[in-house]
């Protein structure tokens, strides 16, 4: 006993040193919900399940960062994605399939490496979708190439300097069907002055599956263009906009598990174009959601879709949140869309969502 208490007494200032250049954080969310499915297209969903990450995902992180001198300073970020329903692993099993990656950072931004998410996934979410990505009313139901991050990538994301901030991603692609044909990339420019958000960006993913012999490769690859804007009325009301652009068999929602050079094809549009439009009120501890989506098919095939969706989050303390939504697509000439939310692709045209949601 007497050896420890000396032990320490002599690292005890040695920790205080160490604690005032670096710090670790421990943080997470969990989210579950009852979700509802009608309207499916081939009579297989359930109609009524218990689904994690509903609104957003519930996950288990661990963020930190270390001063090394002249105003820079080391991070990471390891987040473990979890189906809270039954305890396993989200994102296909992976240990930290949400986000993993480490870089540095100063007064100019940050460089990050690998797992990411990417940029035109951020604009959507963080800028144009009212519902954030989440719930029935989630955007990414009709919008985006379906996938969130990228693997092997290498990330720059700029302060915000004089409103305007700036990112770009950089995805090597290693893939067993073709490293230099599944790469990605994407960039953004945006602008933040007062009660407006502005966001331009553009995200690529090649995704060619290679051909065997004299057969040729099969392009899913996808190009997407978007540009998001939201208003800040009031401290209450805000409304949002954006319109995008998607070329490529890939460019539209598919499985968002599903790795680059996966053998099924993602849509049967190859040229669409999206347009968006939302509003959120907040009235006390609640915040009410309504937003209209159009997906407009450009090819012979016209597979359009509509999307209304409307929702609420109840803020119960300042880490917990109750929270319902509906949404419900309407699919032309056999268009494939379906109504899910964060974690799932969902089956049906049409989901209510009811649950909950804590931070830590």
């Amino acid at each position: 006993m007497k050896t420890q208490l000396i032990a320490l007494a002599c690292l005890g200032p040695l920790a205080a040193l160490a604690q005032e250049s670096s710090s670790i954080q421990v943080y997470g969310v969990l989210d579950a919900g009852a979700v509802s499915e009608h309207d499916c297209r081939n009579g297989a969903c359930t109609s009524t399940k218990i689904s994690p990450g509903v609104s957003t995902g519930s996950v288990l992180g661990f963020s930190g960062r270390e001063d090394i001198g002249n105003n820079t300073r080391a991070i990471f970020t390891l987040e473990a994605g979890v189906r809270n329903d039954t305890g396993q692993s989200d994102q296909n099993g992976r240990l930290f399939g949400s986000q993993a990656y480490v870089g540095l950072a100063n007064r100019w931004g940050s460089f990050t490496v690998g797992r990411q998410y990417d940029v035109g996934y951020e604009t959507l979410v963080e800028v144009a979708d009212p519902f954030h990505g989440g719930m029935a009313g989630t955007a990414t139901n009709l919008m985006g190439n379906g996938a969130k991050r990228s693997d092997n990538a290498i990330k720059y994301r700029s302060s915000v300097l004089r409103g305007f901030v700036a990112s770009a991603i950089y995805s090597f692609g290693e893939s067993a069907f073709s490293t230099s044909r599944n790469r990605a990339y994407g960039a953004m420019i945006g602008y933040e002055g007062g009660p407006v958000s502005l966001r331009a960006a553009y995200q690529r993913k090649n995704n060619f599956l290679q051909g065997q012999g004299s057969t040729a490769p099969v392009d899913l690859s996808s190009r997407n263009s978007l540009v998001a804007a939201n208003l800040h009325l009031s401290k209450s009301a805000t409304v949002y906009a954006a319109y995008a652009v998607n070329r490529g068999v890939g460019s539209s929602p598919w499985d968002q598990d599903n790795p680059y050079g996966a053998l099924v094809l993602a849509s049967p549009s190859t040229r669409t174009n999206d347009a968006l439009a939302g509003v959120s009120f907040s009235s006390g501890a609640a915040t009410y959601m309504v937003s209209y989506i159009r997906k407009d098919d450009r090819t012979l095939a016209n597979m359009d879709a509509d999307q209304l969706a409307v929702g609420m989050t109840y803020a119960m303390s300042k880490r917990t949140a109750f929270y319902a939504a509906y949404a419900k697509i309407k699919d032309h000439n056999g268009a494939p869309y379906t109504v899910g939310n964060f974690s799932e692709q969902g089956k049906g045209r049409s989901a209510f969502n009811l649950g909950l949601r804590h931070a830590f």
